[in-house]
């Protein structure tokens, strides 16, 4: 097996050439190529949502909705994503090639999972909801832009000639 080490500009490799070509077969660099889109497709429709409720007073329940489908989305990318960096890098979670991605997106869960113990347990109030959903959306933008970050640097190593 071939590590980072040894091949060529190995300082910054995302991928050795075995991680790439499970990358490459694993079903589930599917899975997460189809749910970043959607999750963030949901993202937006919230933040809309939320920023309506907070600029008018309406639309709370659809406001509320949205952020838990958005919260569920986020659990199942992670459940998925750990999958994946299992088949790729034989761990579920913490690989040095996405240690400190990973390490944000837990960060970003604990604020969307606060959202909900708010909820359930009526810890905040409806406005105070709010401001904590775009907490956690901010944080999930700046995660999300950690793997764009890590998605362009791929490709561009992918361009490079072995």
């Amino acid at each position: 097996m071939q590590d980072r080490a040894s091949q060529p500009g190995a300082a910054t490799a995302l991928y050795t050439r075995e991680e790439r070509a499970r990358r490459d077969a694993s079903p589930w660099t599917v899975v997460q190529a189809v749910l970043a889109p959607l999750q963030f497709l949901v993202f937006l429709v919230s933040l809309a949502l939320v920023l309506r409720y907070l600029a008018t007073g309406a639309g709370y329940e659809a406001a509320t909705v949205s952020i838990l489908v958005k919260t569920g989305c986020l659990y199942l990318i992670m459940v998925t994503g750990a999958i994946w960096e299992k088949e790729v890098f034989g761990q579920y979670l913490f690989a040095p090639a996405f240690f400190w991605e990973d390490v944000f997106s837990f960060a970003v869960i604990a604020l969307h999972s606060f959202y909900i113990y708010a909820l359930l347990t009526g810890t905040l109030g409806p406005g105070a909801l709010m401001i904590a959903a775009l907490a956690a959306y901010l944080a999930y933008v700046i995660n999300a832009g950690q793997f764009l970050w890590k998605l362009r640097v791929a490709r561009r190593e992918a361009e490079v000639p072995a």
